[in-house]
Order: structure tokens, then C-alpha cells, then sequence
């Protein structure tokens, strides 16, 4: 809104703080880095070179000894996956809850795959998606970054309404 002499006004309610701003920015913009890591992941998992034994992928289960970087297990199922949850990421991250949301849902997403990594035996048909024991690791850590950048990004109290925990 302007008034007569030109000045931009504000509704009341309507400031802002730099903090606040800068909070919801940045757990939407970790939101979209770590969505264009998935989608990297699993564009590079079909190229061959970037992905070793490419010629052994299979759709899915242990079978397939395509490794990414020469080091992460891959199928064509689990390059689907990475893609799948890099443009769900991509998607939610519009808003700082879906960011929030798809930051610790996928967090805690990848810690249960860590733990299912742990207890299968990575050579019997459980080992659909496919996964190794550098991919355990790997989601073990992506699924604690995601979630303390979940955590860690939060607004500031002020730029909560009170009484409805809302983010302004």
C-alpha cells in the first residue's frame, strides 16, 4: 500500500525481522540444495563412468553391482528413489512447513533405512533397493544433516503468531 505522499506502508503486523526472514529463507533453501543433491545422485547413477559396472544394473536387488562413484550400490530402483525424493523435496519446499516437513520426514526416512541397511543380509532378496555398507553410512549421515537442518533452521519466536504456532 502507499499513502498520498508516496511512502510504502505497511499492515500492521506485517514487519518482518531480518532474522525471522532469514530463517525461513534458509530451511527452504537447505530444503532445495539437498533435493538437487537427490536429483543429482540419481541422474549420475544412469550415467555410465560415473556410475562403474553399469552394465550389471539391474531394477532391482542385490544383484546389481553397479556401484556410483565406484563406491554406492545402485539399481535402477534406487537411482527412481533418489529422483522421486529430490522432486518431492523440490515441490514442498515452497513453503517453510514442507520444508521443515520434507527436511525431518526424509531425515528420519533415511535413519530407517539405515538401521533396515544394518540388519539385512545385503546378499539375500531383502536387499531390494540395493544397498551396501558405504550406503549405510551415507544414509546415516544425510538422514541426521537432514534432520538437524530441520531442527536448526527454525524461525525466531517473534515471527510466530502468538497462540497459533504458526509461522508468520
Amino acid at each position: 500500500m502507499t499513502s498520498n505522499s508516496g511512502e510504502v506502508r505497511r499492515r500492521p503486523g506485517a514487519h518482518r525481522s531480518v532474522e525471522g526472514v532469514h530463517s525461513r529463507t534458509a530451511v527452504k533453501t537447505a530444503a532445495k540444495a539437498v533435493s538437487i543433491v537427490f536429483l543429482l545422485v540419481g541422474v549420475l547413477g544412469f550415467i555410465p563412468g560415473i556410475t562403474t559396472g553399469y552394465d550389471t544394473l539391474t531394477f532391482a536387488g542385490h544383484e546389481s553391482e553397479a556401484m556410483l562413484l565406484g563406491v554406492f550400490q545402485v539399481s535402477i530402483l534406487h537411482n527412481i528413489v533418489h529422483l522421486l525424493f529430490g522432486v518431492v523435496g523440490w515441490t514442498v519446499s515452497r513453503t517453510v512447513s514442507g520444508a521443515r516437513n520434507f527436511l525431518i520426514g526424509g531425515g528420519i526416512v533415511y535413519l530407517v533405512l539405515t538401521v533396515y541397511g544394518w540388519v539385512i543380509d545385503k546378499e539375500s532378496a531383502a536387499n531390494v533397493i540395493p544397498v551396501n555398507a558405504a550406503d549405510d553410512w551415507l544414509h546415516l549421515l544425510l538422514g541426521l544433516g537432514m534432520i538437524g537442518l530441520g531442527f536448526v533452521l527454525r524461525p525466531h519466536p517473534r515471527d510466530v503468531q502468538p497462540g497459533s504456532g504458526t509461522v508468520r
